[in-house]
């Protein structure tokens, strides 16, 4: 059997078709679409207000007009520094009015790494919070050259003024001080919001032009700006709509995927051109805040990594919630446990839970679990309409694998980015030319089984040599998951003094409550009698550590480069 067999079609859900048309069109004529349908619909919920696809549309051509105003238009680039709020989706959707490119960029970077990502993308406009205005930027301006405008704005701006003055009280709502800087022009959010028109620029965009330059993690070394093309963008969409079924004027999304991350990106993206309503949640790893959320907007659609969803069921507001609204959740960015995955469904009631997987190069999804057809626990699931998806042998990249044997994944589809950020020869390694096709190396390592179900073994990265052996992190941290002593943990690599180049396996291990007072010598002991039992003699750890707390990233994955 061949790759191009794509014996994952049978498995596709009724009415889901192999391949779909993408019409031509910008993400702002299908953000348009949605809004001129449902104009009194609530784009989104924040703090307990609620803001119409009506006011959104008044407020993001306000902030394009202030953009055309100071010269800003097709071809410029603007960042947006800040966490999930009203704020970032005006002016996301004001920056793609105004013809430029948005760059979503981690309010949790140091000043170093928030120029690297500034300069690098050429922004000459960034959003951000005032917090991160005094104590990121304000003493190191001259790390910003190419920066001109800075648009600051509160995290209470957009609270109910009770929370406002009640946060601030009790300096749950960190706040910094605005002020003018040498050779750049400052300026508050909400005065744009005041002064400004309501008038949609109406600037000439084709589906080619840049949408997005959204940065890659950065897992060895510094970040890359992906571009994503209006095309690119607007193909997903209707790949996600037509994969999972979801309506219009019916989504109702809570996500604890943050916006400047491209997994939430999406679901931000998805519910605007659906006329859905999302809930804005600022801190993800606020779960008692999420739970509550839930319980008040009941949403249709929850889509968090797989760290998160084990944090929330472990919150009692969550478990005991109503679930009847509930249809789907996606999981990504990160293996989910397959066993956490039937305690989540256990709470939950029935099967909601979509795994897949995709990356900032495929704006997001690629693979999919299909929502209502077979489903196997433990893989990502099968291509996605118009995606293809084959295993090559690691060494070269060039050669099919058989079926059942592990190789990296590489794709292609109409979500394929367009190239790194000035950064050609990087480019031309993740794209490349197979028969007459492009196709993005992915860097993640998988296998394909017989019913075309992938299942991902590794990150290339990630994988350690052993004595010789490839071992792969991801299969000893899955086994080690059924101990009910390991509430998170990962597989790291250590240099192996005795052997040059070879490694020795080492797991970082956060406990379950109940076992952090236990006898450390006796949990590692029971640990290494389960490993001697279910693992090869060369994938055991020969080093235990146990921490407070597993280092995640921003999204919620856990943090291996913190970790090496």
């Amino acid at each position: 059997m061949k790759y191009s067999d794509r014996p994952w079609l049978k498995w596709y859900d009724e009415g889901v078709e192999p391949e779909i048309v993408i019409p031509e069109m910008t993400l702002v004529d299908r953000y348009n679409e949605a809004a001129s349908e449902f104009p009194d619909h609530v784009a989104f919920h924040f703090m307990g207000i609620a803001t119409r696809f009506r006011e959104l549309s008044e407020q993001a051509d306000r902030f394009a007009s202030f953009l055309k105003e100071n010269g800003f238009g097709p071809g410029d680039v603007v960042g947006i520094c800040a966490p999930n709020i009203p704020q970032y989706l005006i002016a996301f959707l004001g920056i793609l009015k105004a013809g430029c490119a948005a760059s979503g960029v981690s309010p949790l970077l140091t000043t170093r790494e928030l120029a690297h990502q500034v300069n690098d993308c050429n922004a000459k406009c960034l959003v951000t919070l005032d917090a991160i205005f005094e104590h990121r930027l304000a003493g190191a301006a001259d790390q910003f050259p190419r920066l001109k405008l800075i648009v600051t704005t509160g995290l209470g701006d957009f609270m109910p003024a009770f929370k406002r003055v009640l946060g601030t009280l009790l300096r749950r709502i960190p706040t910094g001080k605005v002020h003018p800087l040498p050779g750049k022009q400052v300026v508050q959010f909400k005065e744009i919001l005041a002064k400004y028109p309501a008038e949609d620029p109406k600037v000439s965009l084709t589906p080619d032009d840049h949408c997005l330059i959204q940065y890659t993690g950065g897992t060895t070394g510094l970040p890359k700006g992906t571009i994503l093309t209006h095309r690119n963008v607007v193909a997903n969409t209707y790949q996600m709509v037509n994969w999972t079924g979801v309506k219009r004027g019916e989504v109702v999304a809570l996500s604890g995927f943050p916006f400047f991350h491209l997994a939430g990106l999406t679901v931000g993206m998805l519910a605007l051109t659906l006329g859905g309503t999302q809930i804005l949640v600022p801190n993800p790893r606020d779960t008692k805040h999420m739970a509550k959320e839930f319980r008040r907007y009941r949403p249709s659609f929850l889509v968090n990594v797989p760290s998160l969803y084990m944090m929330l069921i472990e919150e009692p507001l969550f478990r005991d919630a109503d679930f009847s609204n509930l249809e789907l959740c996606f999981s990504g960015a990160s293996p989910y446990p397959a066993e956490s995955i039937k305690e989540f469904e256990a709470v939950t009631g029935k099967r909601v839970l979509m795994e897949g997987f995709g990356m900032t190069e495929t704006i997001a999804v690629v693979i999919s679990n299909p929502r209502h057809n077979k489903r196997k626990i433990g893989s990502v699931g099968v291509p996605i309409s118009g995606t293809g998806v084959r295993i090559v042998d690691l060494e070269t990249g060039t050669k099919d694998v058989p079926v059942g044997e592990e190789g990296e994944v590489i794709a292609r589809g109409p979500q394929v980015m367009k190239g790194y950020l000035n950064k050609p020869e990087e480019t031309a390694i993740a794209l490349r030319d197979h028969d007459g096709e492009t196709w993005l190396h992915t860097g993640d390592v998988a296998r394909m089984d017989e019913d075309g179900f992938f299942f991902i073994v590794d990150r290339a990265k990630d994988m350690l040599s052993v004595g010789g052996f490839k071992v792969f992190s991801r299969e000893i941290e899955e086994k080690l998951y059924e101990l009910d002593a390991i509430d998170l943990c990962a597989i790291v690599g250590l240099p192996n003094p005795d052997r040059p180049g070879s490694e020795i396996v080492k797991l970082v291990a956060q406990l379950r409550p109940g076992y952090k007072e236990k006898d450390h010598e006796k949990v590692k002991a029971d640990i290494l009698a389960f490993s001697k039992e279910n693992l090869a003699p060369y994938k055991i750890p020969k080093v235990i550590e146990f921490v407070d707390e597993v280092p995640l990233t921003p999204v919620g994955k856990v943090d291996k480069k913190a970790l090496r």
